[in-house]
């Protein structure tokens, strides 16, 4: 309860109230009355009760009074004068630090009127009345309420002082200071208190009491008003002030208001100007209905601090005040309370989606204490039994205007394999994520190098299964070219160097899109026996010298350039000369061979000894990742796949000791990655034979032709493109609906034979919300792969009908329950390393459907709205839309979504 200080003429109307003068009892019974009986001094305290103040002198003498025994004695008190315990006889505010039994003593109600009716109130004196409140652990009458310093924020220099007991609401505050500054019920108001440091606080839950505060007395209570362009005064920052005024009077359409992309915020931006135009949930901000239902207890929530940003926004948004606005603030909250969002990295607009609804549910759950809730299974009791009771005990612990909005519920079925017991339970969903139908083909870019060296590197689009193995490349690319799939090897080729060498058993997953495959054409073998010819292949390097940066330039760096090569080595022609010309004949294509004049007959140069290269039978089959023992043998379906001799084979059984004097070239045993020469080989190590060919500056520049080095040709099949054909959005349900089995990361526990089973699961749409939220899920991410899918989502504008999936028994007298029209669309452009989000939605008031772009705004036609970027679509049931309809601020009628074109726009083509 508030009480303004006691003024003169506040006294005056109290004297007028007093009751007449009655006549005065004797004094025994006049001594019972007011100390010993029901109404006396010694009844016990009753909270909200009223007791009175009584100065101790006057009380002293009328005990004294009535201890005589004389009514006619001169003890007589008089009138009741409390002057003693004011400061002055003006304001009549209490003195401070009064101390009950030594300045005053309380009466209770009654007691108080007896004695007033027998004696009578000083004239002009007010009484002092005081209530009994519960604080914790204790229980009294306040003397001392809280007296608070009201000021409004556009005047801080005149406050108004007024008290409150310590169990008085921080709302009743809220409406005092409301009555004083004449701010009407229909204007939001806050209040903020200024603390001990001089810093302020929000006074955000206003359902507390001053106590639970921790106000004092004395301190400074602001109130501030929304502005009408739904920014808060405080809110504003010196640095805006300037753009504020420029849309200070800019009046445009309610809703039709950009968002600023503060860095890579466009996922957030599309997810919010979605839900903005969610007409029943707008329209719950907008009339502030959510201040009624703002939870701060909820140790699920996030204090309310989620719903009141997202408030401000939907008021900014639909204030028609802004061309765009500045989510700065509703940033800072989302990063505060989901970490994942920190920062200015890309995120998923589906993702902040989730969030943001369960947040907002949580701050606004109208339940304040949750229950626990047994979930209970089917046990062969009919559907409509068991779903009723599921979505009663999901209403027992989740109740807000996000639930009923978009909360809908699924009937989950799951059967166990191995003993055939069936589980049927009921779950409620906030939104839908739909399978896309994904084709189970794959188009891979891959570059054939012939054995030819005439031929350029041939560029190939293929098509091969999405989970099939390296000898389905090889096989597909064998259809183009001719060359059997045995006689092929498939790298990895990253900065020059084979990054891996794939093994034909080898899943196609591992290969991602963007990396530069390369198939080569080696030599077979013809038999596999003692006698038999053998082919090594070699993985081949190109390096140029480079001066360092020495003191003397006497150290020279090798830089790998060009495309590595994979060469086919006879086994009896392992010598550094034959090695020489095989290579020479390999790069003729733009390597020109020098004649004999042009012979570098220079410095004798010795190439390493016999310890830099490998001994025959010391080196086997493996990626350049992963060396290892395994070799290619038949089962891997390439001839001559061993790639280093093994012992007792044909040919020299160790390579020679010296190469002769250089020519173009010199050659050199190097590690996998091709940067540092072995000086030594480890037979332990079984490791892959790699040679690198080094060039002179001078050399390379003379005889090798770099862009021809670098020439390719493209075959036919590139030109060729792999037609995705479009898929309508009732497959995506359906699939979204048929039996699927549980994987082996996610097995399910079965009650009957108490064992983790890959059970068949099944889900069924049993009932649907007023919006309907359909997540089309794109982006799939396996072990190996992430990739998106691009196929187009043909989707409806209007009349979306869920009857024929909603197996709940239906009502044939109302087939609106069961249709949905588009209200809403998150668009992804690009791929899944960058990417754009933006938003089409239809305007509640107006009907017009607009093409949101961070802070940039345009009207489009509905033909532009479907298209392969559609990621989130938001429906709204026929039956909502219609209920709305009257609710609308506009005066035209209102259009249905989706239904209004604005005949002489120019269109954005989005597409």
């Amino acid at each position: 309860m508030a009480a303004v200080a006691a003024d003169p003429a506040a006294a005056d109307a109290a004297e007028d109230r007093e009751p007449q003068r009655e006549a005065m009892p004797g004094l025994e019974s006049q001594r019972r009355q007011i100390k010993n009986s029901e109404s006396g001094r010694e009844r016990p305290l009753r909270t909200g009760e009223s007791w009175f103040l009584v100065e101790q002198h006057w009380y002293k003498q009328w005990e004294l009074y009535v201890q005589g025994g004389d009514q006619d004695s001169s003890t007589f008190p008089g009138c009741i004068n409390n002057a003693k315990l004011f400061e002055d006889q003006v304001n009549w505010r209490l003195k401070k630090g009064l101390v009950e039994g030594e300045d005053y003593v309380l009466l209770p109600e009654a007691a108080w009127h007896y004695l007033v009716s027998w004696y009578g109130l000083e004239h002009g004196q007010p009484p002092i009345e005081r209530k009994v409140v519960e604080l914790p652990g204790i229980q009294k009458v306040e003397v001392y309420p809280v007296e608070l310093l009201l000021v409004q924020h556009s005047d801080m220099d005149t406050p108004f002082t007024a008290q409150f007991s310590h169990t008085a609401s921080i709302d009743l505050v809220l409406r005092t200071a409301r009555e004083q500054f004449l701010v009407s019920p229909q204007e939001e108001a806050r209040l903020w208190i200024k603390n001990a440091k001089g810093s302020f606080e929000r006074l955000c839950n206003t359902r507390v009491t001053v106590f639970d505060a921790a106000l004092k007395t004395g301190q400074l209570i602001i109130m501030e008003t929304r502005n009408k362009d739904g920014t808060w005064p405080s809110a504003q920052p010196h640095a805006t002030k300037s753009a504020s005024e420029e849309d200070k009077n800019f009046q445009g359409q309610p809703g039709i208001c950009g968002l600023t992309n503060l860095g890579n915020t466009c996922f957030m931006n599309s997810a919010l100007q979605c839900l903005s135009n969610v007409p029943q949930l707008t329209e719950y901000f907008l009339k502030n209905r959510y201040l009624e239902e703002l939870n701060f207890c909820n140790p699920l929530g996030m204090k309310g601090e989620i719903a009141e940003a997202y408030a401000d926004l939907v008021k900014q948004a639909w204030s028609g005040h802004h061309r765009s606005i500045v989510p700065h603030m509703f940033k800072t909250k989302v990063g505060h309370f989901a970490s994942q969002f920190l920062g200015f990295q890309q995120h998923d607009s589906q993702e902040l989606l989730s969030f943001l609804l369960d947040g907002l549910h949580e701050d606004l759950n109208r339940v304040k204490k949750k229950e626990y809730v047994e979930l209970c299974d089917a046990a062969g009791r009919p559907d409509q039994e068991v779903a009723q009771e599921a979505w009663q005990n999901h209403k027992r612990r989740n109740d807000s205007v996000i639930v009923d909005t978009f909360h809908g519920l699924f009937k989950s079925t799951l059967v166990c394999p191995g003993c055939g017991n069936v589980s049927v339970t009921f779950d409620p969903f906030c939104y839908l994520s739909v399978p896309l139908p994904v084709s189970y083909k794959r188009v891979m870019e891959v570059f054939f190098v012939s054995m030819d060296p005439r031929r350029k590197p041939e560029q190939h689009r293929l098509v091969v299964p999405k989970k099939g193995k390296i000898s389905d490349l090889c096989v597909a690319l064998a259809k183009h070219t001719g060359v059997s799939p045995e006689r092929m090897m498939v790298a990895d080729v990253f900065s020059h160097r084979f990054y891996k060498i794939y093994q034909l058993e080898e899943s196609l997953s591992s290969i991602l899109d963007r990396d530069d495959i390369f198939i080569y054409e080696v030599s077979g073998r013809s038999a596999i026996g003692e006698n038999s010819r053998e082919d090594v292949v070699l993985p081949i390097y190109l390096r140029e010298r480079t001066p360092a940066r020495d003191y003397n330039n006497s150290y020279y760096g090798l830089m790998l350039f060009g495309h590595p090569l994979l060469v086919s080595v006879p086994r009896d022609r392992l010598s550094w000369d034959a090695l020489y010309h095989i290579l020479l004949y390999r790069l003729s294509r733009y390597v020109t061979r020098p004649n004999s004049d042009d012979e570098d007959d220079g410095d004798e140069k010795d190439m390493e000894d016999k310890d830099n290269i490998p001994k025959p039978g010391h080196v086997a089959v493996g990626s350049s990742q992963d060396p290892g023992p395994e070799q290619a043998g038949p089962s891997s379906g390439v001839a001559g796949r061993s790639r280093a001799p093994v012992d007792n084979s044909p040919g020299p059984s160790h390579w020679p000791q010296r190469a002769r004097r250089k020519h173009l070239f010199t050659l050199q045993t190097v590690n996998s990655n091709g940067t540092s020469d072995r000086s030594t080989f480890n037979e332990d190590t079984h490791a892959q034979p790699y040679i690198a060919i080094d060039w002179e500056p001078e050399m390379k520049k003379r005889y090798y032709d770099e862009v021809e080095a670098e020439g390719y040709v493209k075959h036919d099949c590139v030109g060729y493109v792999l037609k995705k054909a479009p898929v309508r959005l009732q497959e995506c349900i359906e699939l979204f609906t048929t039996v699927e089995t549980l994987e082996k990361e996610n097995p399910w526990y079965c009650p009957s034979c108490k064992q983790h089973q890959l059970a068949t699961k099944k889900l069924d749409l049993w009932m649907l919300p007023e919006t309907l939220i359909i997540h089309l899920k794109r982006f799939s991410y396996t072990k190996f792969s992430r990739e998106k899918l691009d196929t187009l989502v043909e989707f409806p504008i209007r009349d979306l009908d869920f009857s024929e999936f909603v197996i709940k028994p239906q009502s044939e007298s109302a087939p609106e329950l069961y249709k949905y029209d588009l209200i809403a669309v998150s668009n992804h452009y690009g791929g899944l390393r960058d990417g754009h989000y933006t938003t089409f939605a239809c305007n509640k008031d107006s009907g017009q459907w607009h093409y949101f772009d961070d802070s940039s705004v345009s009207p489009v036609t509905e033909n532009q709205i479907e298209s392969k970027a559609a990621y989130v679509l938001f429906y709204q049931r026929q039956d909502v839309a219609r209920r709305l309809q009257p609710q609308t601020g506009s005066s035209d009628p209102p259009a249905t979504p989706g239904c209004s074109s604005p005949p002489n726009s120019e269109f954005m083509d989005v597409n």
